[in-house]
């Protein structure tokens, strides 16, 4: 008798304590229920890490900005292009997994987005710092960030963090100036360059190198702002140059710099 009460006691202490054969209690909500956003990480794990290097770019980049926590400022700098490499990195992985040794797999790299802002953040990591250059990857963070945020705060409810879902409705309304703007900044960071090699702070290999992510910045096929700007700025120099007032010597030289950057340009091919 004593032998039933305490297997009846093992039993039930067992059946409590989940260490039984007796299954839990499925009115207890598991982990994944209790926490919708963390089910949702670790169900889309590159989509993730993606969504935490980019929002750490955001934060290197503010903090080189507005260096308010003190110390040296260039190694947020360096950490932020480490991060938005790291992104690219991912990325490019995510849309080519299969590395293949031929042409055909080299020109779909060269073709990719993500090739080109890697080499980007390879570039300005061996350069002095420039804060222009963390322009592009500062915004390019923010806007691909939106989406997964938004998903973020869906998960933790619908009135979650209004202040953030306004933020992020106004970049999203904005987001064709915003790639305009990271366009007109990646052309204009060539002559930047120009000054760098004469201030001695760059080499006079830069600019070739520049040059050739400017070449793919031209040709890609999902961004198409940087071949709208640099129309858009021949279009409005030579108008200027059909000006009255504009001397002769500044027209012939206008029409010298329109000729040699239109041989520098690369040839689209139709997607």
């Amino acid at each position: 008798m004593a032998d039933t009460t305490e297997n009846q006691e093992n039993t039930s202490s067992r059946a409590n304590d989940g260490s039984g054969d007796c299954p839990p209690n499925s009115n207890q909500p598991n982990s994944n229920q209790r926490n919708p956003v963390l089910a949702h990480m670790m169900q889309h794990k590159v989509e993730t890490t993606l969504w935490l290097t980019r929002i750490f770019t955001v934060i290197c980049s503010v903090l080189f900005l507005l260096p308010i926590l003190g110390g040296n400022p260039y190694s947020f700098y360096h950490r932020a292009l480490l991060s938005a490499a790291a992104t690219s990195a991912l990325r490019l992985h995510q849309r080519l997994p299969n590395v293949q040794l031929n042409m055909a797999f080299l020109r779909d790299l060269f073709a990719e987005d993500a090739s080109h802002y890697l080499m980007y953040c390879i570039i300005f990591l061996n350069t002095y710092p420039m804060t222009m250059s963390l322009i592009p990857v500062f915004l390019f963070a923010l806007l691909h960030a939106c989406s997964f945020t938004k998903t973020v705060l869906n998960l933790m409810g619908p009135q979650s963090l209004m202040f953030v879902r306004g933020m992020i409705t106004k970049l999203e309304a904005q987001q064709v100036n915003i790639l305009r703007f990271i366009a007109s900044t990646e052309i204009f960071l060539m002559p930047a360059i120009v000054i760098l090699i004469f201030s001695g702070k760059a080499t006079i290999f830069l600019p070739f190198i520049y040059y050739r992510f400017l070449a793919l910045r031209y040709t890609s096929r999902r961004n198409p702002y940087n071949r709208y700007l640099f129309a858009e700025f021949r279009q409005a120099t030579e108008y200027l140059c059909t000006k009255p007032q504009c001397p002769q010597i500044v027209r012939n030289l206008l029409h010298k710099g329109i000729w040699f950057v239109s041989r520098l340009g690369p040839e689209v091919q139709a997607s």
